[in-house]
């Protein structure tokens, strides 16, 4: 994605016009009462210092009751551990459950950081294939057949590139199928409260011996605020505990007194999701027009992948040609999946409805002015 950055900021530079639907990061405020609580907080004087590690005890329960008013689970705020955005917590989480030289299963088309955290900490990416067959998401047959030296396995539910989910009787499967092999079991929640037709089924609902990793950037539109969190099995609480705090103290503090609000605001954050649902129709509705039929409508997040190979497969090439001769960006599926990416496209929609449309327009006669291979 970073060459298409390069691109968009040349574009850019050379006073060009950009529409943007690369990146996935709500254009929407944070919640008024996130804003408020910040600001009291700066108003009163007093110093805002370091929490405990595991974060403040009223957003820790908050969280927790997060999860009885979603779910009607009983959570308890011990489990919960707040966390620099969810980069922090999966770095957390993969030091917490691997050790170096370990390899993890990472489901793609799947969010490149995954890879990128696993690599960075000296463990190894074990690549599992999925297509439109099975949604883009990973099944319990998928998770018997992993070799034997895989340690865990990262799912992502709603996902990001593909925005597909799975249901609670499909979450229990993959649980049972890690339980019986032994497999640390991390699921990415962070597209929680972004769906369509049907709430987001949890993990946890299935047990207790998952980890999952989710945050305040996408349906809190709190990409800046860096506030995340981690709901744990009691096992791991005091190794997390003494990991964050070692390697970085705590979560800042201003967030957590922000994030402690924003878990009320649903008021004003559902009607964004009914935005994102209509930015999400029109590209549905559009793409069979551009003369592309392949892909898993999504269900939740706001991300459409689609397969562009009958017009390309190279991904970066067609967005770069995408980009100059329409001016419109979106993601090339390499950044996705390693193997299977280079014929895929991840269209963003969680911006402005005049922005989503106006790509629509553009690309409409660009994609049928382009021939088949």
């Amino acid at each position: 994605m970073w060459e298409i950055f390069k691109a968009v900021n040349a574009r850019v530079k050379a006073g060009g016009e950009v529409v943007n639907l690369l990146v996935g990061e709500p254009t929407l405020p944070p919640p008024q009462a996130a804003i408020a609580a910040a600001q009291k907080a700066l108003g009163s004087g007093r110093q805002l210092g370091y929490t405990e590690a595991l974060g403040i005890m009223p957003l820790r329960e908050g969280i927790a009751n997060l999860y009885r008013r979603r779910h009607g689970l009983d959570i308890p705020a011990s489990r919960v551990a707040v966390t620099i955005g969810t980069s922090s917590g999966f770095m957390l989480a993969f030091l917490a459950c691997f050790s170096a030289g370990d390899t993890v299963a990472v489901v793609e088309p799947s969010y490149p950081a995954y890879r990128g955290t696993l690599k960075a900490l000296d463990l190894i990416p074990h690549r599992v294939a999925t297509d439109a067959a099975t949604r883009f998401q990973v099944t319990p047959a998928m998770i018997a057949s992993l070799p034997p030296q895989v340690k865990g396995i990262v799912v992502a539910s709603p996902a990001n590139p593909t925005g597909t989910m799975l249901s609670a009787a499909e979450l229990r499967a993959i649980y049972d199928a890690c339980r019986q092999r032994g497999l640390w079991l991390i699921v990415d929640e962070l597209y929680h409260g972004v769906t369509y037709d049907q709430p987001a089924d949890t993990i946890l609902a299935a047990g207790d011996d998952a980890i999952v990793i989710n945050g305040f950037s996408k349906y809190w539109g709190m990409t800046g605020w860096r506030l995340g969190w981690l709901v744990l099995p009691e096992r791991l609480v005091p190794r997390i505990e003494a990991l964050h705090g070692s390697l970085q103290i705590s979560a800042p503090t201003l967030s957590q007194l922000a994030g402690v609000a924003a878990l009320d605001a649903d008021g004003e954050l559902q009607p964004r999701v009914l935005a994102y649902r209509r930015n999400r129709d029109a590209l549905l509705a559009a793409l069979p027009r551009f003369g592309i039929t392949r892909f898993a409508p999504p269900d939740g997040a706001f991300y459409l992948y689609a397969d562009i190979g009958d017009f390309s497969d190279d991904s970066v090439a067609f967005c770069k040609r995408m980009l100059e001769e329409t001016g419109v960006v979106t993601a090339p599926g390499v950044d996705f999946d390693t193997a299977d990416g280079h014929r895929f496209l991840r269209f963003s929609f969680c911006m402005d409805a005049t922005v989503v449309d106006e790509a629509i327009r553009r690309l409409e006669p660009w994609f049928k002015s382009l021939n088949r291979r």
